[in-house]
């Protein structure tokens, strides 16, 4: 399976509305191969360093421990958007 930007934006939306689990999150933008390909390594090792935190937090409560699942969102859709712009100046 390969997931989109549109895919994995939608993927944050569904999180946020609690229709998947961080689990099924993870996985879902762990399957990015091709979006992967297309950029930088670099890319792939800031979204696994996020995804790594989010799975780690989500053994707590929402904010119980020192990884914010509100602010590890926000950092996956900035990073989004950085990937978007890489692709769009290729």
């Amino acid at each position: 399976m390969s997931n989109s930007i549109p895919e994995l934006r939608q993927s944050l939306d569904d999180f946020l509305r609690q229709q998947i689990t961080v689990s099924q999150l993870c996985q879902c933008w762990r399957s990015s191969d091709v979006l992967l390909t297309q950029l930088p390594p670099q890319y792939r090792a800031v979204m696994e360093n996020i995804l790594l935190r989010l799975e780690s937090g989500s053994m707590f409560t929402e904010e119980s421990c020192s990884f914010s699942q509100r602010d590890l969102i926000t950092e996956l859709h900035t990073w989004l958007d950085k990937a978007h712009a890489r692709l769009q100046a290729i």
